[in-house]
């Protein structure tokens, strides 16, 4: 009764996968039909492959609250892998997001929204609107003073002091706008259903408020949500869209894949910082503050074991530890999860335990509670062992996440296609 769930027993436990296709909105469809034909696809999406680009995620928020079916071809960021050559070929800057529409192809996010405008209709305000330009007045000014905090190293306190009075003096403008709407929402539009949804204003702000909400509690100890009511509200509006959900990613995810694409994150040490990145850090996570939904903790660690169980080979491969130490120390971990005993391994592979925890990329690899109670299983494994050995995250690149790192498949092209 104390052995640990073997694959073939953790196997019993899986739940059946999500219709990619016509289901809801998920990260791992190379498809989206909302229930048209094939034949009605005319827009395709090249966006990146392990959904960091906040650019990205904006045009698929757009194609998913418009309901406009589309394939997906999801190609490598600069700082994890080499581009395609192949998409080069179509777009010599390499630049993503990009969209091509009957051989057309193209690029930069308000230019690609404002296409696609002129082919479906906009949602909510439109992107050529006098409205709209305000807000995105103002979308770019929280998005300055947040690198200038963020990103900008502070030689004295006065000087941090300053970057921080003017991150708060500019949200403050956004709390205050959400304050007055009573949908909750910036710039709200009517679906079909005629249901309140966030309209392109607030698409366009959810993308860096996300990472604003993720970045600046881990490195700075600045909790947005407590701080500012109606943005806390706006969130939460935006978490209960399973639209919004299926591209949102974690904390975790969020504070490691920042800072080689923003130039460097600069940690302000004091004790919140110190607390809350280590729960970031240790897989614990922030509860509401990270996803403020009700959830079936059941679910979502079936959720987490499905995705795992269908890549173990590749996640084996990939770990640069003892491959036998190591799949029985995640099976370990597996078991916790599932049944919630700890089953300790003969060896812990407390190393190879850190590496997968680090590595987990939401929504890449499974949605942000799953990868929640799959961290703190992780966790909970590794912490058994006295080895206190450090596993390093990069911080000027992430070629760790590189995808031919994760690949045994010989044909590489068919493999990446299929993720």
């Amino acid at each position: 009764m104390n052995e640990i769930l073997t694959w073939q027993d953790l196997r019993k436990f899986q739940i059946e996968d999500l219709d990619r296709v016509n289901g809801i909105n998920n990260s791992y469809s190379n498809l989206r039909l909302f229930s048209y034909s094939e034949k009605d696809v005319m827009v395709t999406l090249y966006r990146d492959r392990h959904s960091w680009c906040p650019y990205c995620q904006k045009i698929w928020l757009w194609l998913e609250f418009k309901k406009i079916p589309y394939r997906v071809k999801k190609i490598n960021m600069f700082c994890y892998g080499q581009k395609e050559s192949w998409f080069l070929n179509k777009v010599s800057s390499g630049k993503l997001p990009a969209i091509e529409f009957k051989e057309q192809v193209i690029t930069e996010s308000d230019n690609i929204i404002a296409f696609l405008e002129n082919q479906f209709g906009p949602i909510g305000s439109s992107i050529t609107s006098s409205n709209f330009k305000e807000i995105r007045e103002l979308e770019r000014e929280i998005f300055r003073s947040w690198c200038n905090w963020l990103c900008q190293k502070s030689f004295n306190f006065i000087d941090n002091s300053y970057r921080k009075k003017r991150f708060k003096e500019s949200i403050s403008k956004f709390n205050e706008i959400l304050s007055k709407s009573k949908s909750g929402f910036i710039d709200p539009s009517i679906s079909n259903s005629f249901k309140i949804k966030p309209g392109l204003g607030d698409i366009i702000f959810i993308p860096y408020m996300e990472r604003m909400n993720a970045s600046l509690i881990y490195y700075k100890g600045f909790n947005l949500r407590s701080n500012y009511r109606y943005v806390d509200k706006w969130l939460s509006l935006f978490e209960k869209e399973s639209t919004y959900r299926g591209t949102q990613g974690d904390f975790h995810t969020h504070s490691h894949d920042l800072p080689p694409q923003m130039g460097g994150c600069y940690k302000e040490s004091n004790e919140e910082q110190i607390a809350l990145s280590k729960l970031i850090d240790s897989g614990e996570g922030l509860g509401n503050f990270e996803l403020n939904i009700n959830y079936d903790l059941k679910y979502y660690a079936k959720i987490a074991l499905r995705r795992v169980i269908k890549h173990k080979e590749n996640l084996i491969h990939a770990n640069p530890y003892d491959k036998k130490i190591f799949d029985e120390s995640l099976r370990s971990a597996l078991t916790h999860m599932i049944i919630g005993e700890v089953r300790v391994p003969e060896t812990i592979g407390s190393r190879s335990l850190k590496y997968l925890k680090n590595r987990i990329s939401v929504p890449r690899d499974m949605p942000v509670i799953s990868a929640r109670l799959f961290r703190q299983s992780l966790n909970k494994i590794e912490s058994l062992c006295k080895n206190n050995e450090e596993d390093i995250i990069p911080v000027k690149h992430r070629y760790d996440q590189d995808p031919s790192k994760f690949i045994l498949n010989k044909d590489y092209k068919f493999f990446l296609e299929s993720i």
